[in-house]
């Protein structure tokens, strides 16, 4: 491999890809020109990254819990070519900064926020919304909120399943996105080793790209100086688990959402994840959902992106040439 190729974005770092091959695709894509920059909304920053040609059909992408906008990173510099394609970091996640009480509908107006503060509603195509897991519960709160703004959401493994199911996976401990304690101080460890080990993926499971795994554990962490101390800590800040908690009856309502939802709409799942399956596809088709399109990604798990990156790219091309206006 061209070792200039693989300089040539700040995200590639010894410190996690070491001497290994990447693949030709990643570093090709990771080399493609984008912005990094910072957006004020009502008075906290927001990290985002930009693609792509301003004036072409916008795209909004965000993440899932306590990810970042790196998850999309890969992904985006693929949709470049047509597009202008902005992924950004949640408040309190990624390099975004925490604003307080923020509740799903704090977050939506945030989403909503975003998009205007980079004027993706100043063209003549609306803004298209592409969202992972808690990122997506955030987006579907959007388009309740201001869905005639935006062109279009497409859904990314966003937990959906029958009651019953739903009610087992609580019962065996499995918790909602966002859920977790606010009141834990994020952990300072000594070195990037010891943080790399603590960093799992949620639901668990493996990546079938393990140097995708090692990218966003990297990015996800941060030095720091605890006094006298330097060390590793995580990047979200601990008060992004308030206002979430365990709201098991918004998340047994989602499915009806879903469906009601009066805007265009596409779900891109994982066919082998533990929060939308095959069984969750029928379920919402049941609900009157049969006129929305549900692609499954041979394969892949939750963490679609870190599993099969390019059959997502694939399967978000399909939909957007089908959403071309």
């Amino acid at each position: 491999m061209n070792e200039n190729l693989k300089t040539a974005s700040p995200d590639i770092v010894d410190i996690w890809a070491g001497d290994q091959d990447l693949p030709s695709w990643f570093v090709h894509a990771m080399a493609v020109p984008r912005e990094e920059a910072f957006v004020e909304v009502d008075g906290y920053k927001v990290h985002y990254f930009r693609w792509g040609t301003r004036g072409k059909p916008p795209l909004l992408m965000t993440h899932g819990f306590l990810a970042h906008a790196r998850c999309f990173a890969f992904i985006a510099p693929f949709l470049a070519e047509e597009y202008d394609v902005i992924a950004y970091d949640l408040a309190g996640m990624g390099d975004s900064e925490m604003v307080p009480n923020s509740d799903a509908d704090t977050r939506a107006e945030a989403m909503v926020a975003v998009a205007e503060a980079l004027n993706l509603f100043s063209g003549p195509v609306k803004p298209k919304i592409i969202a992972h897991s808690f990122g997506s519960g955030v987006a579907l709160n959007a388009m309740e909120m201001a869905g005639e703004c935006f062109g279009g959401l497409i859904i990314c493994d966003l937990m959906l399943m029958r009651p019953e199911k739903l009610a087992a996976h609580f019962e065996a401990g499995g918790g909602p996105p966002g859920s977790g304690r606010s009141d834990r101080r994020n952990k300072l460890y000594p070195d990037y080793e010891t943080a790399r080990g603590r960093f799992v993926l949620s639901p668990p499971q493996e990546a079938q790209e393990p140097f995708l795994l090692e990218y966003m554990a990297y990015h996800s962490l941060r030095r720091v100086e605890d006094g006298a101390a330097l060390g590793w800590s995580w990047k979200f800040d601990p008060m992004v688990f308030q206002g979430n908690g365990d709201h098991q009856e918004k998340w047994l309502q989602t499915p009806q959402r879903v469906v009601a939802l009066q805007h265009r709409l596409a779900i891109i799942y994982g066919e082998k994840s533990k929060l939308f399956n095959a069984d969750s596809a029928a379920y919402l088709r049941e609900l009157g959902g049969s006129h929305i399109p549900m692609i499954a990604i041979p394969e892949a798990e939750h963490h679609l992106m870190l599993d099969q990156p390019l059959a997502l790219v694939t399967a978000l091309r399909s939909v957007l040439a089908l959403w071309a206006n």
